[in-house]
């Protein structure tokens, strides 16, 4: 028996797979906000081995920052068994064992990039991009387990061409959002480390004024989101519109006016990390949210996938 025979993994296995994934991608990106926001980023100064050793000292920002590494070890053996247990589904689809093939290599390159991150003491920009590729990360697991719940053909297409591109649309408007998110955190007192004697650059280009700046324009752009996503579920209401994407948006809307509220708190409370950490796992929750929108509105009726075939 040849080894793909032995090898072969059915729909509903991969399913559980992908999701695995997904979950084990989702957590690490709210662990890594743990370890910024409890001034442990430098608890380990170098990498991969923390102050030289295989095991972490018996030091508390140590060994947040060390579990959180070995904790990405875990989510490295997620990815590869769905990247390649991709080419081994019965039956294959290529669509699904391409998406797949990304996550090793974004977890790979988010290796690399915390140990720059290390390197260079926390600068903001460094640490800003590994949450972005956290969340690409995110968007490409997320696309496997929903890609992979269907099969072609199993979900019909959208005659609501108006509606589902009006849904597409908040994507851009969430990623520009949860972008000045992070550089708002950047600006503030949580820069990731504390009581190390480093210097931690904080983002400063207005100043002293640029965590105020930064807070009002992350704030404002919440705001711009979430009337956009009340205008796109009117839209979707209307008579001949696609509804599949109105609850999944209530779940978005729902998480904004939570986020809304305790951005306010944590602000008249002066940013205390708990808080911080706990919007910031509201942010990702909202953003898969995000996602199950999109990807609920579906596909539009004569839109070509890697599953249907061209016409001639």
């Amino acid at each position: 028996m040849s080894l793909r025979k032995r090898l072969e993994i059915s729909p509903a296995a991969f399913q559980i797979v992908t999701r695995v994934a997904l979950a084990s991608l989702t957590i690490i990106v709210v662990t890594g906000a743990a370890v910024r926001l409890s001034g442990s980023g430098l608890g380990c100064p170098d990498w991969p081995k923390c102050f030289g050793q295989v095991i972490a000292p018996a030091k508390t920002p140590a060994i947040i920052e060390y579990s959180n590494r070995l904790i990405t070890g875990i989510v490295s053996l997620a990815v590869i068994a769905a990247a390649v247990l991709g080419w081994f589904r019965k039956p294959f689809r290529r669509e699904l064992a391409l998406i797949a093939i990304l996550l090793p290599l974004g977890v790979a390159a988010q290796a690399i990039l915390g140990a720059f991150v290390v390197k260079y003491k926390l600068n903001y920009g460094s640490v800003m991009a590994h949450y972005v590729l956290s969340m690409v990360l995110v968007d490409a697991a997320f696309a496997l387990a929903w890609c992979a719940t269907f099969e072609p053909g199993d979900r019909p297409r959208a005659r609501d061409r108006l509606g589902v591109w009006c849904v597409r649309a908040l994507f851009p408007v969430g990623v520009v959002t949860i972008t000045a998110g992070t550089a708002a955190t950047a600006a503030g007192p949580n820069a990731g480390a504390s009581g190390t004697g480093e210097h931690i650059g904080r983002l400063h280009f207005f100043g002293s004024d640029t965590l105020t700046w930064m807070v009002r324009g992350h704030g404002t752009l919440a705001i711009i989101f979430g009337l956009s996503v009340v205008a796109v579920i009117m839209v979707l209401r209307r008579p001949g519109g696609e509804r599949r994407a109105i609850k999944p948006l209530l779940f978005v809307l729902g998480f904004l006016v939570a986020q809304g509220a305790l951005g306010i708190t944590q602000w008249l409370l002066e940013l205390p990390p708990g808080l911080v950490w706990f919007h910031v796992t509201l942010a990702v929750l909202m953003w898969l949210c995000v996602l199950w929108s999109v990807a609920s509105a579906g596909l539009l009726e004569g839109e070509l996938t890697s599953s249907t075939p061209a016409k001639a």
